[in-house]
């Protein structure tokens, strides 16, 4: 290894945010799930937690979606559930404050919403957007606001648009000063990076 894919790994690891995940529920498109690991890798999300029916077909990460993540996919932690309920309670366990993208008139701006606090956010299905399971599980609704004809946008750039919020909020708030990650957890990720199998 060279010292300065080293130097990028640490700087990559120093800059991991632990506590920010994405859900994705039921989204059938494996380039959106794929596209939307760019980004969660781009400002530096470690886990996305995917959940897929479990009657309906799973798909191989390492195949499929390959152009679409840039190959993100190998970076990152995919956790995989097969129930809204198992994993969104699993994450209220853990502290993660739960919010869904879902237009109703509660729901915040993204720019109203506290990103700099553990946080979940959850996207659903391309076609009929996140679940009643989902929404009566989460602690919020987020909108990104639009000012055009149509009012919905692809998952992926819904996602990209949020995390970026996300990132300025962290930002300001100096999240990125130092390494959020635990000792163990920065160990074992800079461990797998520098083996040469990996």
């Amino acid at each position: 290894m060279t010292p300065e894919r080293e130097q990028r790994i640490t700087n990559v690891l120093n800059h991991r945010q632990p506590n920010i995940v994405v859900v994705m529920e039921n989204v059938h498109d494996p380039h959106n799930i794929m596209a939307v690991a760019r980004s969660c890798d781009s400002i530096g999300v470690q886990s996305i937690y995917v959940i897929q029916d479990e009657t309906k077909d799973g798909f191989n990460r390492d195949r499929q979606g390959s152009k679409s993540s840039g190959s993100a996919n190998k970076w990152l932690n995919f956790v995989d559930f097969s129930s809204t309920k198992e994993c969104l309670t699993h994450l209220k366990d853990e502290g993660y404050q739960l919010y869904s993208t879902h237009l109703s008139a509660e729901a915040k701006e993204i720019y109203d919403v506290d990103f700099t606090q553990k946080i979940a956010l959850i996207f659903g299905n391309e076609k009929y957007g996140v679940s009643k399971e989902a929404l009566s599980l989460s602690d919020g609704n987020f909108i990104i606001p639009q000012v055009g004809m149509i009012k919905s946008l692809n998952i992926s750039v819904a996602c990209a648009i949020s995390l970026y919020e996300a990132f300025r909020q962290r930002k300001a708030a100096g999240l990125y000063n130092n390494p959020q990650l635990s000792e163990t957890d920065y160990q074992q990720y800079y461990n797998n990076w520098t083996d040469p199998n990996f």
